[in-house]
């Protein structure tokens, strides 16, 4: 009698949303994952290693509500406090900043590593995906987002990405306007929900049901639209001069962050849309996202994340980005199967000789299998063998009549 879809004659499956790497993509997998460690390295960002699960006040530290869905949680056997797995590595990063390192000046960190999520983001992500990502800390300028920006768009060029475009925003923008009109936290939030939705219909309803000015509403009502290229910043000067100093000042910022990156980076096409307020619980300032055509969702996304470290005893400025190491692979070519020769089959055997002419060939570099008794030749993918000729192991063609 048959279990079920989950019961014993199905006991391979994996969860929903869960996948493994098989070769040869583990391979190219851990190419890349090298290759940007080593990219990182070269930006000076330090490389980290948190652990995957955490009592779960600090995992959620500053993180917002969606984290918070996101995050498998458990009860600690020894403690009998709630432990959570991590579902972003980012509030790691910034307990790591905070309280074990203790930095005054600016501190560049980076990480790779795998985390779980309870739902996928999108209709065609996983739900333990590889994160890979960067932070810098102590520096509250432009500068550091800019620095951050144009990592993440090296990051995707050392992955062989091409052709990607950025979205920027800032979340100050509409924090600023929402601050001034004083609507409340609960017709704040349908707001926001509604603008990422673009649903004018609905956000006319919202702002119509508010007891706030003309030009309050207007500006409000603005940022549905306020979408496209630098021109939108020209507009939204326009539109938005009745708007508080926040608001200008967050203006201030992107055209800062624009300037700089149109003279660093002229190939990549930047796109702004001053509506978008993704991670907006979480974010204080710029947030940005890549895009690369034919490819729906953002390859890789960040942010301004302020003051996340207070709870750990030292509110410190900080930006980063974040992307899944798998996303980076099938999309981009730079971890593609190498041209490589096959491989070598050794004999197996104790002889000194023959070890030692084992050691050699892979300290050099080459791949080199033992033939196990009774293993066949044929499908083992060696396409060379060492044979004993005169006393001396050479390394020899693997021919039909051998195989």
């Amino acid at each position: 009698m048959k279990d079920g879809p989950f019961g014993k004659d199905n006991r391979w499956l994996l969860p929903e949303g869960v996948g493994e790497v098989l070769p040869p993509d583990a391979a190219r997998l851990e190419r890349l994952r090298r290759a940007l460690v080593d990219a990182f390295d070269r930006w000076g960002y330090e490389l980290v290693m948190p652990p995957t699960i955490e009592y779960l006040e600090s995992l959620l530290t500053g993180a917002g509500h969606d984290l918070d869905l996101q995050t498998f949680k458990l009860t600690d056997q020894l403690s009998g406090r709630m432990m959570g797995v991590r579902a972003d590595m980012t509030p790691q990063a910034a307990r790591i900043d905070a309280h074990k390192l203790k930095r005054d000046g600016p501190t560049r960190l980076c990480y790779i590593g795998t985390v779980l999520q309870t739902r996928p983001e999108g209709p065609a992500s996983s739900r333990n995906p590889i994160q890979v990502g960067a932070e810098l800390f102590g520096h509250a300028g432009v500068e550091a987002d800019i620095e951050v920006i144009s990592l993440m768009l090296e990051s995707l060029r050392v992955a062989g990405i091409g052709g990607c475009h950025l979205d920027l925003g800032h979340v100050g923008i509409f924090r600023g306007l929402a601050a001034h009109a004083d609507m409340g936290t609960e017709a704040e939030n349908q707001l926001w929900d509604a603008l990422q939705r673009k649903a004018v219909s609905e956000i006319d309803a919202l702002l119509g049901a508010l007891e706030i000015s003309s030009p309050q509403r207007r500006m409000l009502r603005a940022l549905a639209g306020l979408s496209g290229g630098v021109e939108v910043l020209d507009q939204a000067n326009s539109v938005l001069a009745d708007a508080p100093q926040s608001v200008h000042d967050a203006m201030r910022e992107l055209w800062s962050i624009a300037t700089s990156l149109e003279r660093r980076l002229p190939d990549v096409a930047l796109h702004f849309d001053l509506g978008e307020l993704r991670g907006y619980a979480y974010h204080t300032g710029a947030v940005f996202a890549a895009f690369v055509p034919g490819h729906g969702e953002e390859v890789a996304r960040g942010g301004r994340y302020d003051q996340i470290g207070r709870v750990f005893g030292r509110p410190r400025p900080a930006t980063g980005f974040s992307a899944d190491l798998k996303t980076l692979m099938a999309l981009g070519e730079a971890a593609a199967e190498p041209e490589r020769p096959g491989c070598v089959l050794a004999p197996w055997d104790d002889e000194n000789a023959l070890q030692k002419a084992v050691r050699r060939l892979r300290a050099e570099g080459t791949r080199v299998l033992w033939a196990l008794p009774g293993q066949p030749a044929a499908g083992c993918g060696c396409d060379r063998r060492l044979v004993k000729r005169g006393g001396t192991w050479s390394v020899e063609p693997m021919t039909y009549e051998q195989s």
